[in-house]
Formats: C-alpha cells, sequence, structure tokens
C-alpha cells in the first residue's frame, strides 16, 4: 500500500479519502488556507460540513500549515483544490512531485492562459516543472456525496502517460469505485469544462414549461429537454475535436456521463431554469445566493476563444447571459 496526500478537503479531496482508505492506503489529507473550520471539524472526528459523512479514522487531517509534515515522505499526491487555487497548489506541490511520486488531479477542465484553451493538468505540469511526470486527472460521473457514502461510482482516470495511469488506477479501484483510463487528457478536460455550461441549457426547458403555466409531469418539455441534451453532446464533439481532443471521449464517462449526472442535481441545472422561467441573470444570481457558478465563466471563455465550430446553443447561451437576451433555444439550426 501507499502513502498518499490530499491537497484540498473540500467535497471530493475529502470524498476521495474513503476508496483510498478502504484499499488500505496511509491517506494524509491537508486542508487549504480558507479550510480551517472543515480540518477542525475533522480532526475532531466530526462529520465533513459539506459531505455530512465522518471520514475513515485511518484518514490522517493535517491544517495547512502542517503541510511539510503531511507530504514529505508520500509515493503519491492528489490535488483537489479549485481551478482558482491551481496556482497556490502547484506552489506547495512542486517541491514534493518527482518522477517517482506522481500527482494525480481532481481539479480538471479548461483554462484561458496564453491566448488559448490549455487542459488544466497540462497547465499544472508547466508550472511544476520539466521534472515532474505528467499529472493525471479524474474526469466523469462522480458525485462527491455519493462516493463519500460508498455508492457505485464509474470515472475516467486521463494522463499523458497510459502506463501511469493504469498504475494509478489501480491504485484507486474498490469494489464500488470502479476506474477506466486514457490518454485524452484535452478531450476529457473539455467535457469536464463544457459540461457547466451545457447543463444550463438543458435547465432552460423546467423553467420554459413553467413559465408557459404548466407544472411537473410527464407531459411538460422532456421533448426540449432531449433535443438540448442532443445538441449539447454533439457541440462538446465539435469543440473537443478542434481543441485537439477526441470525439469519443464525449459519447464516455467523460462527456455524456458527466453530463448526464450534472444535468440530474446540480446547482447549473437551477440557475437555467431561473432563466428558463424569465429571470434576468442578475436575479437568478441572487436567487442561487452564492452558489459558484462555472457556467458563466466557461460561456465566457467559449466566446473569447473564437473557436471556428458550428455551436449554435453555446452561442445562445452567450446571448442570454452575456447580453440579456431571452431564452429561446434556436433548434432549427440544431444538428446541422
Amino acid at each position: 500500500m501507499a502513502i498518499i496526500g490530499v491537497l484540498g478537503a473540500g467535497m471530493m479531496g475529502s470524498a476521495i479519502c474513503v476508496p483510498l482508505a478502504d484499499r488500505g492506503h496511509d491517506v494524509r489529507l491537508v486542508g487549504t488556507h480558507l479550510e480551517g473550520e472543515i480540518v477542525g471539524r475533522l480532526r475532531s472526528r466530526g462529520p465533513h460540513p459539506g459531505l455530512h459523512v465522518t471520514l475513515p479514522e485511518s484518514v490522517k487531517v493535517f491544517p495547512v500549515h502542517e503541510i511539510h509534515a503531511a507530504l514529505a515522505n508520500n509515493d503519491m499526491f492528489i490535488l483537489g483544490v479549485s481551478s482558482a487555487g491551481v496556482d497556490w497548489a502547484c506552489e506547495r506541490l512542486r517541491h514534493y512531485v518527482e518522477a517517482d511520486r506522481p500527482l494525480l488531479m481532481i481539479t480538471k477542465g479548461l483554462l484561458w492562459e496564453g491566448g488559448r484553451l490549455q487542459a488544466i493538468p497540462d497547465v499544472v505540469h508547466a508550472r511544476l516543472g520539466a521534472d515532474a511526470p505528467p499529472p493525471a486527472a479524474i474526469a466523469g460521473p462522480c458525485i462527491a456525496g455519493e462516493l463519500a457514502r460508498r455508492v457505485a461510482s464509474c470515472v475516467v482516470l486521463a494522463g499523458r502517460d497510459r502506463a501511469l495511469c493504469d498504475r494509478l488506477a489501480d491504485m484507486l479501484r474498490t469494489d464500488y469505485y470502479q476506474v477506466w483510463t486514457t490518454d485524452d487528457v484535452i478531450g476529457a478536460c473539455a467535457c469536464a469544462a463544457l459540461k457547466n455550461g451545457y447543463a444550463m441549457a438543458y435547465g432552460f426547458a423546467g423553467g420554459l414549461h413553467e413559465r408557459a403555466g404548466g407544472e411537473p409531469g410527464t407531459v411538460a418539455m422532456h421533448n426540449l429537454e432531449s433535443a438540448l441534451f442532443t445538441q449539447s453532446v454533439l457541440e462538446m464533439q465539435r469543440i473537443a475535436v478542434a481543441l485537439g481532443g477526441r470525439a469519443e471521449t464525449v459519447v464516455g464517462l467523460a462527456g455524456i456521463g458527466d453530463l448526464d449526472v450534472t444535468n440530474n442535481g446540480n446547482r447549473t441545472g437551477r440557475f437555467g431554469y431561473l432563466l428558463g422561467l424569465g429571470l434576468s441573470v442578475d436575479e437568478a444570481v441572487a436567487r442561487m445566493q452564492g452558489a459558484t457558478l462555472e457556467c458563466i465563466e466557461i460561456v465566457r471563455v467559449m466566446r473569447e476563444a473564437g473557436l471556428n465550430v458550428e455551436m449554435p446553443l453555446m452561442d445562445h447561451m452567450a446571448e442570454v447571459v452575456l447580453d440579456g437576451a431571452p431564452v429561446k433555444p434556436p433548434i432549427a439550426r440544431f444538428f446541422g
């Protein structure tokens, strides 16, 4: 078994500790400078305030000022901070990540870097330096609260070193947490970012239905939801290929799988629903009561990227959240 350090005690950073501990690894969870309250609760063996689950007793929890004691002798590291915390995390991890001490990332997606969209693992690799192995990233449909409760979950591990990915996947698997591998880092990270935007579009249908006087039921706007879902997958494929990824990645766990789980019970869909009701962006944001809305940022970045890709649904989302246009999905332009 291995000594594994996890940097980031948020929802998924803490949840991944459960299968790691069940595999018998020595797990060391380090909270960031923003997670003092979480660290305090976990160190006193209370439930995680977001997950409402008590972590296995074998998981050792450290505040950020004890990071060296937690990570100095590790065999492997897992990065579980948000994309906004990547630079901060890289400054701390670059002293530890080495050729035989690889990095696995829960953090994934796309960053606007150097005037172009880049996969977050590639950005992290550049920050860590050439001596560090290329990081791998976990993608696919995995809700932290379900993983922490040992609900059956299937994910894909994306990395440029396929042999390393296979080795890391073997270290992660349990009977309830199954892991496959791919070398399509760009495709997997494109899916991780784009599904947040397209889940907003999926939510439009519910809001439009209620705005028209309808109530939840069998006869609603499920036909429109299906069209929005299908067009989302088509556009995700086009964008992934334009960035250098593979279309088939989008029809696997990293794409369709993650989009489906995001559509079913995510804050992004709720935001889209409010826009479909006719609320302005500011009114909808206020109703979300401070929830993080990655969908707005990915739509903004996709407009700035200026990709030569036919994506009428993404364009419409930009018109709605950036320009204040009303929700009216351009279905006549779909599936071209």
